[in-house]
Parts: C-alpha cells; sequence; structure tokens
C-alpha cells in the first residue's frame, strides 16, 4: 500500500514516501505528491519541505506494473513541474538509487541530498525510451551539456560524489539522512534561494560536439540513445518550454516503438530468470569453497569468477606443472583487471591468497561444491567423477561443466547422485553471464536451487535447461550456422550473410564468429559424433577443415586474414573449394533484411521445437539465452520474440 506520511520539525515539514519495494512512481504516488504541494503550499507554519523515502531506496523509477499501459494523470511531468513551482522550497533527501522518474522529481526538488552511498541516473534508454519528465531538459540545466549526454544517452547511473561534482546534488552526507536534510532546509532558507532548474540558462555547443557524442551514442545500436542526444541538443537551443514539449512527444514516440517493447520483454525476462516460481521456498544449500577440476581456459575463469564473488577455491590437476599453468591462468584474469584499473595490485593478491592449488583430490573434502572443467571427452569427465565419488562430502553439490554430453552418462555410477546437476558456463567464464543450468531427474530440488543461487551470485544469467545436444544454446547455434551453410549452398555470398547479421545487430556474422573461435572447435565435436557411430553429414566447414582452414588462428576459414591483422578478407581459396556445393542458381535470399529475417526465423523455429519437447521452461529464457551467449541485439527481444512480433504483424 502506497503512504505519504508527513511529520513537522519545527517550520520543516518531512514528507516520507512509503511505496515498497521500491517505491516506484505508481498513479497513487503522482497523485499524493500533487496534493502534498498543495496542502503545505496552504499551510502558513510550512517554511520548506524535506522529501524522503522508506525502506532501502529513494524513488528507483517508474512503476513496473503499468509498462505499456496507458498513462493516468497526473503525468509525471506535470508533477515534476508542480514541486518544482511550490512556494515552499522542496528538499530531496536521496538514499539507495534515484533512477530515471525518480530522478527527474528529485531535480524538481530546489535542492537535493543524499548519502555517501546513493546513485542517481537516467537509465531509460535501457527500456528504448528516453526520459519523459524533463531528464534531457532539466540535467543540462544542472549539470553541464556534456555529463548530460553521458547521464541519458549511456544509461548508467553515477555515484553521489560525481553527482555532486557535476552540480546534480548540493550535498552529500554521511549519515542520518533526514536530519541532515533537515538542517541543510533551514539553512538554505537563510540564504538566497537558488534559481529552479527550469530557469538556468543553457548555452548552444559546437557542431563537433555533437558529431562527436552521436557517433558514441550510435554504438549502442538502437534509437534512443540518439533521440535523448537529439532532444538534449534541442534543449541547448530552445526555451524550456519548447523542449519539455519536444522532450515529451520523443517519449510517447519511442514508447510506442517495437524496440521499446523488445526491450521491456528483455526487462521482465531478466527480472524473473535467476528466481524461478517453481523453486520458491526451497533453500540452496551453502556455498564457501569451490573445487575446481581443471585449471585450463573454462576452468581458471570459473574459478576467477567465483573468487570473484568471495568463494574460496581449491584447483585440482593431474600434475604440479598443469597446476601451475592453472594457477597462472587464474593469475592472468585478476592481473588483466589491475591493468584495467578495475584492481589494486593488494586485490589481485587478496584474490590469489584464495585459491589453492593441489592433484591431491583429498584436498576437495571440505568443498561445498566442485564444477568438473575438464576435457570435453566422456571417458575423461567420468574419471573425474569416479574420483569425486571418492573423496568429497556427501552432501557437497557436484557439478560437470559439458557443452554437448549428456549429464547422465558423465555422472554414471556416482554415490548420491541427487547431487549431481550440469552448470554449462560460456568462455570466457568470468565475463560471460550465461549460465545454463541442466538438472538429471535424480537432481535434488535444493541442488537445483544451489545451482541458480550460484548464477545469482556470480551475476549471470541463470537458465534451466533440459537435457538434449548442446542444450538450448548450442542446439541452436548448430541449427542457425547449418542454415548459414545452406544459403551459402544456395548462392548467397558468405560476406553478404554477415553483413546481414551485422546489419540485423550482432557484433559479428556467423562465418566470422567461427573464424574467430576456431572451426575445430564444432569439427571436433561433429567427428566424435562420427566416431561414436552416429551419421553425421558432412558440412562446409568439415570440407575448410580439413583443407586446414580453422579460422583466424591459421590465417583463413571462411575468410581469409593477413599477418597480424585479423580483418576478414573474401577468400578465393574458399570459393574455390566449396564451388562443387554452391548452386548457381541463386535461390537465396538476396537482400539483407530477408538474409536475417530468414536466419532469426530459422533460430526461432529450433526454439519452438525445444519448448515442444520441454528442453526450455519458457520461451523468454531462450531469448535469454541467444542474447546473453550468443549476443543476439537487446532491443530485437531474442528470437523468440522476434518472430512473435513477426507473426501478430510487427517488424522482425
Amino acid at each position: 500500500m502506497t503512504r505519504l506520511t508527513l511529520r513537522m520539525d519545527g517550520d520543516i515539514a518531512v514528507v516520507t514516501l512509503d511505496n515498497p519495494p521500491v517505491n516506484a512512481i505508481s498513479e497513487a504516488v503522482r497523485k499524493g505528491l500533487v496534493e502534498m504541494v498543495d496542502r503545505l503550499d496552504a499551510d502558513d507554519t510550512v517554511r520548506a519541505v524535506v522529501l524522503i523515502c522508506a525502506g532501502r531506496t529513494f524513488i528507483a523509477g517508474a512503476d513496473v506494473r503499468e509498462f505499456g499501459k496507458t498513462p493516468v494523470e497526473p503525468h509525471l511531468p506535470d508533477v515534476v513541474d508542480r514541486i518544482e513551482a511550490a512556494q515552499k522550497p522542496w528538499v530531496a533527501a536521496i538514499h539507495g538509487t534515484a533512477l530515471g522518474g525518480g530522478f527527474e522529481i528529485a531535480m524538481g526538488c530546489r535542492f537535493r541530498v543524499a548519502l555517501g552511498s546513493a546513485k542517481v541516473g537516467l537509465p531509460e534508454v535501457n527500456l528504448g525510451i528516453i526520459p519523459g519528465a524533463s531528464g534531457t531538459v532539466r540535467t543540462p540545466r544542472l549539470a553541464g551539456v556534456e555529463f548530460a549526454v553521458d547521464l541519458a544517452t549511456g544509461g548508467k547511473p553515477v555515484s553521489a560524489a560525481r553527482a555532486l561534482d557535476a552540480g546534480l546534488l548540493d550535498l552529500v552526507i554521511g549519515n542520518d539522512l533526514e536530519a541532515a536534510a533537515i538542517d541543510f532546509a533551514r539553512q538554505a532558507l537563510d540564504a538566497d534561494l537558488p534559481q529552479p532548474a527550469s530557469q538556468i540558462p543553457l548555452e548552444p555547443m559546437p557542431d563537433a560536439f555533437w558529431q562527436a557524442s552521436r557517433t558514441s551514442a550510435a554504438e549502442a545500436g538502437h534509437q534512443a540513445p540518439l533521440r535523448a542526444l537529439d532532444c538534449i541538443r534541442f534543449a541547448t537551443e530552445h526555451d524550456f518550454a519548447a523542449a519539455m514539449a519536444h522532450e515529451r512527444k520523443t517519449f510517447l514516440d519511442l514508447r510506442a516503438s517495437e524496440e521499446a517493447a523488445a526491450l521491456r520483454h528483455v526487462f521482465f525476462a531478466e527480472r524473473a530468470a535467476p528466481k524461478p516460481e517453481v523453486l520458491t521456498g526451497v533453500e540452496p544449500r551453502q556455498i564457501k569453497t569451490v573445487g575446481i577440476v581443471g585449471g585450463g581456459t573454462m576452468g581458471a575463469g570459473i574459478a576467477a569468477a567465483c573468487r570473484e564473488a568471495g568463494m574460496r577455491i581449491v584447483l585440482i590437476e593431474r600434475d604440479d606443472e598443469a597446476v601451475a599453468r592453472g594457477m597462472q591462468n587464474i593469475d592472468k584474469i585478476f592481473t588483466g583487471g589491475v591493468k584495467r584499473g578495475k584492481l589494486s595490485e593488494a586485490d589481485r593478491a587478496d584474490r590469489m591468497a584464495g585459491v589453492q592449488g593441489s592433484t591431491d583430490y583429498a584436498a576437495l573434502a571440505q568443498a561445498d561444491m566442485v564444477i568438473e572443467a575438464v576435457f570435453e571427452e566422456i571417458g575423461v569427465k567420468r574419471a573425474v567423477f569416479e574420483r569425486l565419488g571418492h573423496f568429497c562430502r556427501a552432501d557437497a553439490v557436484l557439478a560437470t561443466n559439458t557443452s554437448y554430453l549428456d549429464p547422465r552418462d558423465i555422472a554414471t555410477g556416482l554415490p548420491h547422485p541427487e547431487r549431481f546437476i550440469g552448470l554449462h558456463f560460456f568462455s570466457p567464464a568470468h565475463i560471460m553471464k550465461l549460465l545454463e543450468i541442466v538438472p538429471t531427474p535424480d537432481t535434488a530440488p535444493d541442488v537445483l536451487a544451489t545451482g541458480f543461487a550460484l548464477g545469482r551470485a556470480l551475476k549471470k544469467m541463470p537458465i534451466q535447461a533440459g537435457i538434449c545436444e548442446g542444450f538450448i544454446s548450442n542446439r541452436i547455434l548448430k541449427r542457425y550456422r547449418a542454415e548459414a551453410e545452406a544459403l551459402v549452398k544456395k548462392g548467397v555470398p558468405i560476406p553478404e550473410i554477415d553483413a546481414a547479421m551485422r546489419d540485423y545487430g550482432f557484433k559479428m556474422g556467423p562465418f566470422e564468429a567461427q573464424d574467430l573461435g576456431g572451426l575445430d572447435i564444432a569439427f571436433l565435436q561433429r567427428e566424435g559424433a562420427r566416431d561414436a557411430g552416429q551419421k553425421v553429414p558432412e558440412t562446409l566447414g568439415d570440407i575448410l577443415m580439413r583443407a586446414g582452414r580453422k579460422g583466424q588462428k591459421t590465417g583463413g576459414g571462411w575468410y581469409d586474414y593477413a599477418d597480424g591483422d585479423r580483418t576478414p578478407q573474401p577468400s578465393d581459396t574458399t570459393t574455390a573449394l566449396l564451388a562443387p556445393h554452391v548452386s548457381a542458381d541463386g535461390q537465396g535470399p538476396s537482400l539483407r533484411p530477408d538474409i536475417a529475417r530468414h536466419l532469426v526465423a530459422t533460430m526461432a523455429a529450433e526454439g519452438e521445437a525445444i519448448l515442444n519437447e520441454g528442453i526450455a521452461q519458457a520461451p523468454e529464457d531462450i531469448d535469454l539465452v541467444e542474447i546473453h551467449g550468443y549476443g543476439f541485439p537487446r532491443w530485437k527481444g531474442g528470437p523468440m520474440f522476434a518472430s512473435r512480433d513477426r507473426a501478430s504483424g510487427g517488424a522482425a
């Protein structure tokens, strides 16, 4: 229930907003604020007003329950204007976060004070819209145009210290926010009141600034940052009323866009995924010490991610030399953090102090969880779990990091199979956000809950997947690549396919991505299946592999690469190798949008099959897998959302 309560501290009114959990700006909040302004303006005993919020945060933004619905009066811009026009000056007392509309309300107040731990920001571009209640108009007047551009087009919140330096805050305090805000209000009444934000003049910026800012904003790939930039520029060249009208029109236009709908879809999916309803009330097991078997690229990445989350690590390798290499691999990750300014040298040393290396599986006796990250070969993995079953506690969670293998085959004969689970990390594991969680029929509910808890602790996007070849992620990837090859066979040039997917929003097309990662990875998986007696058709990639073309690592794959240059160049060698398999009829799509639409539809069709088989729990999970695992553009919503849009008449 939304509550606005009022108490008096002498001649200072203290208004407390309580709308749990994050004091979102609901219809009731908007109405309550307007009514409170009118009430306090009419009270001659009130000289100033402090607006503070109950709970863990200031007003954190719009009410997500109202997303996609027709707004109800009073509209937020009118609320902000009414606060600014109040006869008694308002002071926003900020703790937690003041984001989007919450920060716009704060900018409507004459003053803003905040705890040092607070953050403020305008994240609307992350939802495909722009600030709609003066964020692009008041922010440049308070903080300057350059800071406003960074805040509104980047969408990232800033610390209270940075906001103070920029002029967005008037005071940052250490504790007792309410008392400090009341004292500040009293002192402010004894001085000349500053101009309201709406009355601060703005000076136009040179064209060179706008051109550079436009280049930066365009890197996001979708239109909202560019439209936010346009509104800020408009605000520097027109009066306040005209700038507000322009911002509001732009906001309403974007709110109805396909990109905003897609980003809202992703927003809600990301909120729901880490805590599945099916696990409500199921307590995960506590994880303090994690064993990692295998110190290669994947194992080191998993170890670094877990150590970053505060867990102690026991790294197991087959011999002392391999242990040393594994420790070096982990240290290299933290050293990279030092070089990038993310960690201090002391931080690096502290993280490595929490990593122990050993060749003795007995060192895992007290591990709460052990994650196997060895070579993707069933015999090697089985041997690891045979030893884990002997040395680990009966209640220790045992997990395999496998991309394709059936986890049930890996855990054959494992004592207490209810503690076993598949955890498919993506490389580099300390960076990539996707974590596929693959339970077996024996996996206990609290072990499944532990997998999700681990994902949350590592700040990853955990998605449950059923057992099939490649799970959700690699099964769709395999189908996507196969269809891309099918287009090549129909005469569509390789560079055109890659360009079509880049135009759609991917960082790389399917063939560029294979050259970067190496064609040998998927080739070895296919060869393994063939050796096991499976009938696996030869692919165009197999032809290139057998000619020694593994991608960038050999200077040639689908493309050619000059020495030291990773820029792909069309390859005459590849053309000649594949020519016997390419149709001269040109039956494939010729326009890039059609190529992209075809490949996205293929991904969605495989997704439908995955859903029908119960491999994925919901279409939203498939979309998140593609976004966080393979760079599907967020503003397209994922293949399932894109295909659903198309079916209902929208644009993909």
